[in-house]
């Protein structure tokens, strides 16, 4: 797992949930911003996974694998599920899915961090 990617993917989802909170205060529904901001931190997460799972097939990483590509799949996700419910939910409370779908990316990549590192 590449320590700067999972970075990125932390603060690009920090940053996601601090935006949608921006929106849901201001009474907005989930703009062409947030859908995009959303799409690009689903490209990434899915780099990670790419790039994660390589790393783990060729024997680096954590001894246990089942948790490692279970927290690959959720976090990967949780973007579409969150775009999907704030586009079917067209007011301030659509925004606010969002800011939770950012919020929880960004502590199921930290968690991931800590099970290759082996601290699971």
């Amino acid at each position: 797992m590449l320590q700067p990617l999972a970075t990125g993917v932390i603060v690009a989802a920090l940053l996601l949930a601090l935006a949608s909170l921006i929106v849901a205060i201001r009474n907005r529904a989930m703009g062409m911003v947030l859908l995009v901001g959303f799409a690009v931190l689903e490209v990434a997460l899915l780099v990670q996974a790419g790039v994660t799972i390589a790393a783990a097939v060729g024997g680096e990483g954590p001894a246990e694998k089942a948790t490692l590509y279970g927290y690959l799949a959720g976090t990967a996700l949780i973007p579409p599920a969150g775009v999907f419910l704030a586009l079917a939910e067209r007011t301030r409370w659509g925004s606010a899915i969002l800011v939770v779908a950012g919020f929880a990316v960004a502590v199921m990549t930290g968690r991931l961090l800590q099970i290759w590192a082996g601290h699971a």
